[in-house]
């Protein structure tokens, strides 16, 4: 913020600030304070109701990964780099009234970490008519310095608001079976259409950077014009502006 001298006080202030419902600022040299206005309508753009919808789920989805032991290398805080990844996430809308506040949606490509070891990709099928995580690590990349996690969310209603959790397993290398040279994880829960998973290496404080896979659909519905239309008129309403319009 630009500062301006104030030869009458002796001293350098911001040209406004505000403070305990008052607004201070300079006019003529002299400092003058005015009581802050609370009752203006707060700027709700398409644009600013987009981002904070989208902050409003990666808070969410945050507090819940969290609890886990987590691996984000590439920025100041983990809680930073998984919001610059979060915000890649398709939009979900909910309105601002009841629980649906702090609903969450499992989804594909959720980021569960982030850093320098090359990714794993991953991806869900069959091996044998069982369900399967199929991974493209091979036989020859089993040694014991190499640590595998095993991420799992899942979708969940506690009442009637949707909400994701988030679980870590570490898994051996023995655990995973040889498929066409390529290593996959086998079981039945990998049928299961309100889960999801990832499977992160570790090498001491280093990770690959790795996403969810997922057969979840329920976030969908949230992510339509209706969705968007009930969500923002639990708002107020989008405010409209000559170079743009809500719809």
């Amino acid at each position: 913020m630009k500062k301006k001298d104030s030869a009458g006080l002796g001293m350098t202030i911001p040209k406004r600030i505000r403070m305990a419902g008052m607004t201070f600022y300079l006019r003529n040299g002299q400092v003058v304070g005015r009581e802050s206005s609370t009752h203006e309508k707060r700027s709700n753009t398409l644009p600013q109701f987009i981002q904070r919808q989208k902050m409003r789920h990666t808070t969410v989805l945050w507090k819940m990964l969290r609890f886990c032991d987590v691996m984000f290398t590439e920025r100041r805080t983990a809680y930073q780099n998984f919001a610059s990844l979060a915000n890649q996430l398709p939009v979900v809308y909910v309105p601002a009234d009841g629980i649906m506040n702090q609903a969450s949606f499992l989804m594909p490509g959720i980021p569960v970490s982030d850093g320098i070891l090359p990714m794993v990709k991953q991806e869900l099928g069959e091996v044998n008519g069982s369900p399967a995580l199929l991974t493209d690590l091979k036989e020859g990349d089993r040694t014991h310095h190499v640590k595998l996690w095993l991420y799992t969310a899942v979708q969940e209603l506690e009442h009637k608001m949707p909400r994701v959790r988030f679980s870590m397993r570490e898994v051996s290398w023995w655990d995973m079976s040889v498929v066409d040279g390529r290593l996959a994880l086998i079981g039945e829960e990998f049928a299961y259409e309100m889960k999801g998973w990832a499977l992160v290496k570790v090498i001491d404080d280093r990770c690959s950077p790795q996403a969810l896979v997922t057969r979840c659909t329920l976030y969908q519905q949230y992510t339509t014009e209706e969705a968007l239309e009930k969500a923002a008129d639990s708002y107020g309403g989008l405010t409209e502006t000559p170079f743009l319009s809500p719809r």
